[in-house]
């Protein structure tokens, strides 16, 4: 997004469903759903991704489609203005449900003023400063062959595709590589509390990690998946199991290109905030004094190589880690190489990142709900 307009990319993305050169808004929406299919689109940290889903006998039309939607979009004043209100809309509903409104308050307060930070929706200051030319420079730069990575999975032929391909983007400007965002600066530490009226308080504990072609990503997958990944996990057998202090906790890992984020999420009911938190707390000085050692680090890896595989049964899945390795220019990793990359994780990898990522000195915490500040007022143990 360009400086001062957050959300910039997501309104883009809702506006070219809006009409194109070839389209109305209506015959983009019957497009496809006339035939069984569905089209969608998301917009990410790091990209924007327009999806189509179709019976394979109408894969001309939906690469047709999509490459209407994203070269033709008309992008008309009286459009840019419907979706803004339609993403005044998407931001209430987040502001409604506590338990996705954390973690945009804690990134936001993690990285502050980088992109990192920044709530992918924006906000009603920025959208309201987004004009019609913002978005059409934001179109013509990014939207460029340069910027476009374009993939298919399932009952799909690779000449066909390609064939298509050719076809619909051939002639695309190609145009300039958008830069990757400049590394974050030192990432926020401490604990923030914010009032507010809701049934549970929320709590997100994260910590930063490298990005996502570090090394560090295997250790630090089975770190998360051991700390929160599952019934098994050290924090929902004791957070939930043997205190009952929580219905959802879990653990959750996010890599960017520059950095990442590794981190717990937990609600719990006002006045437990507190004894919540020291929990968590003690479950993570634990595993760092202690690491993963023989068998709970074997249970681990299978637990995630298994996911992992399992993940892959839909075309969707495929689609996306096809795309994913593509738009970060890495070269593809089949998944048993993956997974050998999981096996080769040492016990001194786990107890290593372990010290370093559940640091206390590293956290960030924010607590949100009726009693927020009372759960982040709860001391730091030194967990060393």
């Amino acid at each position: 997004d360009p400086d001062g307009r957050a959300g910039a990319s997501h309104l883009l993305e809702h506006v070219v469903f809006r009409g194109t050169e070839r389209r109305s808004r209506r015959q983009i929406a019957l497009a496809l759903e006339s035939v069984g299919g569905t089209l969608n689109a998301y917009t990410a940290r790091e990209h924007t991704g327009f999806e189509a889903r179709v019976l394979d006998r109408h894969l001309p039309e939906a690469v047709d489609v999509l490459a209407d939607l994203v070269r033709h979009p008309l992008l008309r004043e009286e459009d840019v203005d419907h979706e803004k209100e339609v993403v005044c809309e998407e931001i209430a509903a987040v502001e409604d449900t506590p338990d996705d409104l954390v973690f945009e308050m804690h990134g936001d307060g993690l990285w502050g003023g980088h992109p990192y930070g920044r709530p992918i929706m924006g906000s009603r200051e920025t959208l309201a400063e987004t004009s019609r030319n913002d978005l059409a420079e934001l179109h013509g730069r990014a939207y460029t062959g340069a910027n476009l990575v374009l993939a298919a999975a399932g009952a799909v032929e690779h000449d066909e595709f390609t064939e298509l391909v050719v076809r619909g983007f051939g002639d695309m400007e190609p145009g300039e590589e958008v830069a990757a965002v400049n590394p974050p600066p030192r990432p926020a530490r401490g604990t923030t509390a914010v009032s507010r009226g809701s049934a549970q308080v929320h709590v997100v504990l994260g910590h930063p990690t490298p990005g996502q072609s570090h090394p560090d990503r295997y250790p630090l997958l089975l770190l998360s998946a051991a700390l929160g990944g599952g019934m098994s996990s050290r924090l929902f057998q004791r957070i939930r199991e043997e205190l009952a202090l929580a219905y959802a906790v879990y653990s959750y890992q996010s890599f960017y290109r520059r950095a990442g984020v590794c981190g717990t999420y937990l609600g719990t009911r006002p006045g437990s905030g507190s004894a919540a938190l020291d929990a968590v707390r003690e479950v993570y000085g634990d595993l760092a004094r202690e690491g993963l050692a023989g068998g709970e680090l074997r249970r681990t890896k299978d637990q995630v190589k298994g996911e992992i595989v399992l993940s892959l049964e839909s075309p969707a899945a495929r689609l996306h880690r096809l795309a994913g390795f593509a738009l970060v220019g890495e070269a593809f990793v089949p998944v048993d190489e993956l997974t050998r990359r999981i096996d080769r994780v040492s016990e001194d990898d786990i107890l290593r990142l372990a010290g370093e990522v559940m640091d206390p000195e590293r956290q960030y915490i924010l607590c949100l709900g009726p009693e927020g500040a009372e759960a982040a007022q709860a001391d730091h143990q030194d967990w060393r």
